[in-house]
């Protein structure tokens, strides 16, 4: 599992976990869609902590900054 998520979409998946949260505490969602929700915010928060999401390796799709990523080469500056 080679991390392939950058620091704002890691940043904006708990930040909308968050939202969902507060939204379900306050009674502003229920039902079906208030679960639902708050998995895919549980999934949000657990991406985020480990900074890797396997749809994006489904799709070849990585928003972590190229020289952050582990075992690419040095590109000059």
């Amino acid at each position: 599992m080679k991390p392939n998520m950058g620091t704002i979409d890691r940043i904006v998946r708990i930040a909308a976990a968050i939202v969902v949260a507060v939204l379900y505490f306050q009674g502003v969602i229920s039902g079906t869609l208030a679960i639902i929700l708050l998995v895919v915010a549980g999934i949000f928060i657990a991406t985020s902590l480990v900074s890797f999401c396997p749809l994006y390796t489904l799709i070849g799709l990585s928003t972590r900054p190229k020289e952050d990523q582990p075992n690419s080469p040095a590109q000059p500056k």
